[in-house]
């Protein structure tokens, strides 16, 4: 047997509890005691209200210490709504945060948390370019409000630490990075399961599957990370399709978020890829999801690294059950799976609009997202792909 002299790696796993069933959200008093928390505060979305039952069922496991509930969480976690979160967090003394819902609500959560402890403008704390050029996330220092959350999507953000919120007036996204606000555990509740519409759940679905294909692309190289992005893939290819053929069924959903916390956190080891980035650009003004977007970008960006990541392909090959071991065969394959996932092809198809390409590629030359590729474009390649792509 070879071994390899060359792996080196460090991995942190930070602390993270899961619960899931039918009896996973009584745990959740027991998790505000460990760290002492008595004035919780739920965030979520209007649509959330249209579930009183399942709603009801974190009610009654936060019991009295619910002291409030912020129900206006909006798409893409826009600017002043998260304003108005926080201060709904500093009006209510919340001492913790359950973020109910897909993605907009975790995201909104945890910026409004890092705004509320920061006390300074969104502009002095994002992701933005020092003076040698580079990205640079500033370290964020104040002690920030223990969060969890009870997803309703299959969301990779709830295992993150990052924010990314929009600002409607100037159209741009500011990333704030803060490992104080990841979620100390996540409660999959097959009733909250089921309040997301089909389509939302196969949408943050295709996000978890992309994150995965670009995970198992990375030029960082760890095994175990590999493990969870690599059965993360094969969960979703098993368990998606169920969204069709058995829309209300929870088990299908509560797979999926399992693959969504795996394709979360082995990706934050290898780092970001191309189509999120690119995804992060365009999303917003497509006429579709943001997963939907970046599963259309997968291929595209896929060739475009090509020829950088040949030591990775063989891996991809495997968990895609592939006897050819090449990069087209595997691209094919994903192209064939994204087609039976019912994706559209071009960008043109969800609303995208020539003359936006060239402000999208400029928006995404600043996502951080871009630096963690395993070929990092310039701008010219980026516009390159999306004209590709649309």
């Amino acid at each position: 047997m070879s071994t390899d002299p060359d792996l080196r790696l460090r991995h942190v796993s930070p602390a993270f509890r899961t619960f899931a069933g039918q009896d996973a959200l009584a745990a959740l008093p027991r998790e505000l005691a460990r760290v002492g928390a008595r004035r919780a505060v739920i965030v979520c979305g209007p649509s959330m209200l249209k579930h009183p039952d399942a709603l009801s069922r974190v009610h009654e496991a936060l019991g009295e210490h619910l002291v409030g509930q912020f129900d206006e969480v909006a798409e893409h976690s826009p600017l002043p709504v998260v304003e108005q979160t926080r201060r709904f967090l500093a009006g209510h003394d919340a001492d913790a945060v359950i973020a109910v819902g897909g993605g907009s609500a975790v995201v909104t959560a945890r910026a409004a948390s890092i705004l509320l402890a920061e006390q300074r403008d969104v502009r002095e704390l994002c992701t933005r370019r020092g003076a040698d050029g580079t990205l640079v996330s500033p370290r964020l220092t104040a002690p920030k409000l223990p969060q969890w959350v009870v997803p309703s999507t299959p969301t990779t953000a709830c295992a993150k630490a990052g924010s990314a919120v929009r600002d409607p007036e100037k159209g741009e996204r500011l990333a704030l990075f803060d490992p104080g606000t990841r979620a100390q555990g996540i409660f999959l509740d097959p009733a909250i399961a089921l309040t997301a519409p089909p389509r939302l759940a196969w949408s943050a679905a295709l996000n978890v599957f992309s994150m995965a294909v670009e995970g198992l692309q990375s030029r960082r190289v760890d095994p175990l990370a590999d493990a969870q992005l690599a059965h993360a893939l094969r969960t979703v290819v098993t368990w998606l399709p169920y969204l069709h053929t058995d829309p209300e069924g929870a088990t299908p959903r509560m797979h999926l978020m399992l693959a969504a916390l795996m394709s979360g956190q082995g990706s934050d080891h290898t780092g970001g890829g191309l189509a999120q980035a690119l995804s992060h650009a365009v999303g917003p003004r497509s006429s579709t999801a943001n997963g939907v977007v970046q599963a259309l970008l997968l291929p595209h960006t896929m060739r475009f690294n090509a020829r950088v990541v040949g030591h990775r392909i063989a891996l991809l090959a495997d968990i895609l059950n592939l006897d050819e071991r090449t990069s087209e065969a595997v691209i094919g394959k994903i192209e064939r799976l994204l087609e039976l996932f019912e994706v559209p092809t071009r960008l043109r198809d969800v609303g995208i609009v020539e003359k936006d390409l060239i402000e999208a590629a400029d928006h995404a030359m600043e996502d951080w997202a871009i630096t963690s590729a395993p070929r990092v474009p310039d701008r010219t390649d980026v516009l390159a792909v999306l004209s590709n792509a649309w």
